[in-house]
């Protein structure tokens, strides 16, 4: 990186480039309207949303508590010209708005033959993060993933989230946004002058030679840390971030694949029929003749997340797990 480069770079948290890339794009179309009124705010960062909703105080919409009511509203306002980006919050709430997104968004365009468009953003919080219990801790992702119609992003560094979050708003499709609440304090650099990051573009957060590892979300930060403690003992873990399961770019997956030889899938759904199970699908179907071992997933093992926070260690994709599965492909 040359040095004005470096110079055009900011350290942002995640939540401020999230902010940040929200001000921006309410300012550049006037169509764009925020529905939830703790949309990507979490206790401290509460103020900071505030001061949006004082600033377009005609385009921010705080519904009463009714996914299934709102996410249909943002759904007809959708196809009726607007642009909404509706907070769902705890990724589970999306359950209750069901029909209205899987069943009108993600079908409005196959089902008019192409003449009625849903470009609806909806955004949530998935995942484990500290006594959430069985209500407030899914990763529907997988669930959405098979649905077809519906764009997936799944950020996990502050340039990320800016520059998906502008991908997603100018979208013509229905858009599941993903967000990880351990991921709001996360710092990295983002550029001055940042661009839109174009959905189907995986991104290779560390290169390394031994072993692939793909994650996901709030486990490519896990995996960072996990493959900076193997390079001490002369590992090199070569960390992929899909960013979107829909669009998927599978070539840069299998491209590590074929690097290295050696595949591990971290990822926070359950781990039958999720996520991961469906890349090591792939991977197996692309790419077996590729690999020196079997692939490994580390993902939430299949029970209703509990409420105890050691337990929920013990079910999550921890760092002492993905270590072991590292280490055990490499056997």
């Amino acid at each position: 990186m040359s040095l004005p480069e470096k110079k055009a770079m900011r350290e942002l948290a995640y939540y401020e480039a999230k902010f940040e890339a929200l001000r921006e794009i309410l300012a550049a179309d006037e169509r764009v309207h925020l529905m939830g009124g703790t949309f990507l705010s979490l206790n401290p960062h509460r103020a900071a949303f505030q001061e949006i909703v004082k600033r377009y105080p005609d385009r921010v919409v705080s519904p009463p508590i009714s996914e299934l009511g709102f996410c249909g509203l943002a759904t007809g306002a959708a196809m009726a010209g607007l642009r909404p980006i509706v907070d769902l919050s705890t990724g589970s709430f999306i359950f209750e708005a069901w029909p209205q997104v899987v069943n009108e968004a993600a079908n409005a365009f196959y089902m008019s033959g192409g003449q009625t468009r849903a470009p609806v953003v909806f955004h949530l919080f998935h995942g484990i993060r500290g006594g959430g219990a069985a209500q407030h801790s899914h990763s529907p992702q997988a669930m959405l993933w098979n649905c077809p119609g519906l764009e997936i992003v799944l950020p996990s560094s502050p340039r990320d989230v800016k520059g998906l979050l502008k991908t997603a708003a100018s979208s013509e499709n229905p858009t599941i946004f993903v967000d990880h609440v351990l991921l709001l304090e996360t710092r990295g650099p983002v550029p001055e002058n940042d661009e839109a990051i174009p959905f189907g573009v995986a991104d290779v957060k560390r290169p390394g030679s031994d072993v692939t590892v793909i994650a996901t979300s709030y486990m490519v930060q896990r995996c960072l840390k996990v493959a900076e403690r193997l390079a001490s003992e002369g590992i090199e873990v070569e960390v992929v971030d899909p960013r979107t399961l829909v669009p998927l770019d599978f070539s840069t997956l299998l491209a590590s694949v074929e690097k290295t030889h050696r595949v591990v899938i971290v990822d926070e759904t359950h781990q039958s029929c999720g996520v991961a199970a469906e890349l090591a699908a792939r991977i197996a179907e692309e790419g077996f003749d590729k690999l020196k071992a079997p692939i490994r997933r580390v993902a939430t093992l299949d029970v209703p997340v509990p409420f105890s926070e050691p337990l929920e260690e013990f079910i999550s994709p921890s760092e002492a797990r993905i270590a072991h599965a590292i280490r055990s492909v490499l056997r």
